[in-house]
């Protein structure tokens, strides 16, 4: 088996896992190459099918191509998709792009906030109904404790400190210090009523190996991934207001992993286009404490 055999078929153990063991799960997809990735993952674990919704958190302000691409990729894998969206905050212009508030808070309305929310049901959601080709708004949403996330360990700090299954409280808020250990292969599933899971198939993946496997399995991604000609791409996708691309020819697939086993980027972040993260030092694993995906 290569290295990419391996890593596979852990993430998909992991998620056969989570499957049997949460009755109520959820896959959060942001539409990057992550998270698409491990929408591959799903499939290929359960033959061509995945047996739980997906759920993607619109802040209002993503980059227009990544809507375009999602919802090109819900019609034509029928996919069961439901959006999460702090309606009130957009309509009241509390965001950073309406000069209310800063990057970071509007990180933690637009994205923690209405995570949280539409994990438990208590602020309307929209699922794509597939008759009606469109968006309609949940009649009796599900409130979902197991919740599916595309995070790899070394993409940034905080995330490396997740565990495959990883416990939240009642409001999805994270103790970075209780964890259980995962040690020789045993995995942690059984949690108190009432406790949050994240799942995390992909945290021992690394960058390369995401664009490894994208080739390997011919997986579609947002063109934004790829240089069109003006020397710059994009690395990591976000809100459009706070989101820039690093300096870079590679127009493919095969260039974006030549380009990273060269090591053009060993001493640059991922995230480095995230204007977020500069904001405030540790932000984003204060996000996370508070319920960030």
């Amino acid at each position: 088996m290569t290295h990419l055999d391996k890593i596979e078929a852990l993430s998909v153990h992991i998620l056969r896992e989570a499957y049997r063991e949460f009755k109520n799960l959820v896959m959060l997809w942001s539409i990057g190459k992550d998270s698409t990735v491990l929408l591959w993952l799903a499939r290929k674990a359960f033959f061509g099918h995945v047996p739980f919704p997906l759920m993607h958190i619109d802040t209002g302000f993503k980059i227009p191509e990544m809507i375009t691409f999602r919802d090109q990729l819900v019609r034509e894998l029928h996919l069961d998709l439901i959006v999460g969206q702090n309606v009130t905050a957009l309509a009241e212009k509390q965001t950073f792009p309406d000069k209310r508030l800063s990057r970071v808070a509007c990180c933690r309305v637009l994205k923690t906030e209405a995570l949280k929310h539409a994990l438990s049901a208590d602020w309307p959601r929209e699922r794509f109904d597939h008759t009606l080709g469109k968006y309609v708004r949940e009649e009796k949403p599900e409130v979902f404790t197991g919740v599916i996330v595309g995070a790899r360990a070394d993409e940034e700090g905080s995330r490396s400190k997740e565990r495959y299954f990883s416990a939240r409280d009642e409001q999805s808020e994270w103790d970075v210090a209780d964890q259980p250990p995962e040690l020789w292969g045993q995995f942690k599933t059984d949690f108190a009523p009432g406790t949050h899971v994240r799942i995390h198939p992909l945290l021992d993946w690394t960058e390369l190996n995401i664009w490894e496997y994208i080739e390997r399995e011919n997986i579609p991604v947002i063109p934004l991934y790829f240089n069109r000609g003006d020397g710059r791409r994009y690395r990591s996708l976000g809100c459009a207001p706070c989101t820039g691309p690093v300096e870079s020819t590679a127009a493919n697939v095969a260039e974006i992993i030549e380009e990273l086993r060269s090591g053009k980027f060993a001493n640059i972040a991922e995230r480095s286009g995230r204007e977020q993260d500069k904001e405030d030092s540790g932000t984003l694993e204060t996000l996370r404490r508070g319920g960030y995906m």
